[in-house]
């Protein structure tokens, strides 16, 4: 399968994901003339008002660097594993996603403590059946932020999200 996102090409390559079938995978990482071409054309999609992004290692991090740099904004980024530096995380257990893989995010106090009374944008590189993206609301909220919108690269699959959700354009569920 082949996007195109502000005049750059890519064709992505898929992987077999337990009983979804072939899915296609879309790699920021290592790929900066794609993440630069994306968070171009995402810029326009970042809520009025905000004032921090919020994203998750790893995939989307690269991407929620370059709307950073480009609008200004912030960001912080929740973690799938607990580091040993940290001191009293905030601790969300996430859903089963669509990779089939339940798991826990941590963000540090000193990161938290940057969404305390802000208005925070969730960004994402891909969004499926929005269970990362609910998870990192609920952190958000927990962290003392407001939640005022949801963004990703791509969309997959058809199914229904509870979350308004902006996204650049659609891949299918499986290919």
């Amino acid at each position: 399968m082949t996007v195109r996102i502000g005049g750059v090409e890519r064709t992505l390559p898929s992987a077999r994901v337990g009983s979804m079938g072939r899915v296609p995978l879309v790699e920021f990482i290592g790929d900066s003339e794609f993440t630069n071409a994306v968070a171009q054309e995402m810029l326009v999609m970042i809520p009025e008002g905000t004032e921090v992004l919020l994203t998750v290692v790893t995939n989307a991090l690269p991407l929620t660097h370059e709307l950073s740099d480009r609008s200004g904004l912030p960001y912080e980024c929740v973690r799938k594993k607990r580091r040993p530096y940290m001191t009293d995380p905030l601790i969300q257990d996430a859903p089963s996603m669509t990779l089939g893989v339940a798991e826990t995010f941590w963000l540090d106090s000193p990161h938290a403590a940057r969404l305390k009374g802000k208005k925070v944008a969730i960004v994402q590189d891909v969004i499926s059946s929005g269970g990362t993206a609910q998870t990192l609301g609920r952190i958000a909220e927990r962290a003392g932020g407001t939640v005022v919108g949801y963004l990703a690269a791509f969309r997959q699959g058809e199914g229904a999200l509870s979350l308004p959700f902006k996204y650049l354009e659609k891949l299918p569920a499986t290919i």
